[in-house]
């Protein structure tokens, strides 16, 4: 370990959404100096304090992670990088279990290398496929999409790491998440983050089918603290949590939330061919609200409320759609034409 009399952690996906929350969390508790990996391929380097160590690299660079667990010794990895975006996954099969399996899995190899104490994975929903809502921790996992295969595969690997190694874990699943730092640029992703975008730029919010799909829609403030301090947390360890808000929307219900909290009640929609999605998804909590004696959620209108004050003065970047698209077969027509502007 270098000359620190702090412990180090190590936050992967640190740049983007949920690694930067978390990384503000640890930063501000003050137990640990930060490490924060990041590739920038959907995160922002601004975006972090100064105060995290910041690297820029990908949890594939197999060498610079040895270098780094040697370095700094690691007592929590906080796994956060994923390309997490659960629709395209179909059509970025070999990307997404690169990225998404075997990055997780030289993250843990380091982990169990070094004797690390613990290790936060965040896992998603996904891993449920259409099982019937709500769904509980013990329902059994029947992911349905690559994303979701992926993630599973991470859980299992990190059961048999601990039974194996002694690595301890504590694995989320969190759904929907949306607030502060978003990236409204990704065209595939985050759905409130993609209607905010489209009023800013007075372009009708798209609607997949029509729009009576429902899901719940967490607010980032309701989640990251807890992923942030869960090793710390008694009964924490060893354990798979649901994390995230209780109460379902449909995404029409959402868009007319979004276009309020943006102050254009009446901007317009427009409804795209259904594609081929779990219909309904969302879960229970009552475990995390136990173990982590979480207090009320945030209202779906008060935390779209906090992001479009941030969202109406963030810059906008320019589009960026994802260029290596591996199978096009059935691939939804908006997304193809993201394609065609990405050549």
């Amino acid at each position: 370990m270098t000359r620190n009399s702090k412990p180090y952690a190590l936050v992967t996906g640190a740049a983007g959404f949920l690694g930067v929350h978390v990384t503000r969390h640890l930063l501000a508790e003050g137990r640990f100096s930060v490490v924060a990996l990041d590739d920038l391929s959907g995160g922002f380097r601004e975006n972090l304090p100064e105060t995290a160590q910041f690297v820029q690299a990908s949890i594939n660079d197999v060498e610079l992670l040895e270098d780094l667990f040697r370095k700094y010794k690691f007592k929590y990895i906080y796994h956060l990088a994923a390309y997490a975006a659960e629709g395209l996954s179909h059509f970025i099969r070999r990307f997404n279990y690169t990225n998404n399996l075997i990055g997780s899995v030289n993250l843990i190899n380091e982990a169990v290398k070094v004797s690390a104490e613990c290790f936060v994975f965040t896992s998603s929903i996904a891993v449920y496929g259409s099982e019937e809502p709500p769904m509980t921790e013990g329902t059994f996992p029947k992911p349905e999409d690559p994303y979701g295969i992926a993630k599973f595969a991470v859980e299992m690997d990190l059961r048999a790491a601990h039974e194996m190694f002694g690595l301890n874990y504590v694995i989320f699943r969190p759904h929907n998440v949306y607030g502060e730092y978003q990236n409204l640029s990704d065209p595939y992703r985050n759905v409130i983050g993609i209607f905010m975008k489209q009023i800013r730029q007075n372009q009708p919010m798209t609607i997949f089918g029509d729009g009576e799909q429902q899901r719940a829609f967490s607010y980032i403030g309701d989640v990251a603290p807890a992923i942030a301090r869960s090793p710390c947390v008694d009964g924490a360890r060893n354990e798979i949590f649901n994390i995230g808000a209780d109460k379902p929307y449909t995404v029409n219900a959402l868009a007319q939330a979004v276009a309020d909290a943006m102050d254009k009640p009446n901007h317009p929609r427009q409804h795209l061919p259904a594609r081929n999605e779990v219909l309904h998804a969302y879960s229970d909590h009552s475990k995390a609200r136990r173990v982590f004696h979480l207090e009320d959620e945030t209202t779906l209108a008060s935390g779209l409320a906090r992001m479009a004050a941030w969202a109406s003065h963030v810059d906008i970047r320019p589009l960026e759609p994802f260029s290596q698209i591996e199978v096009e077969k059935n691939m939804p027509v908006s997304w193809l034409k993201h394609q065609a502007q990405a050549q």
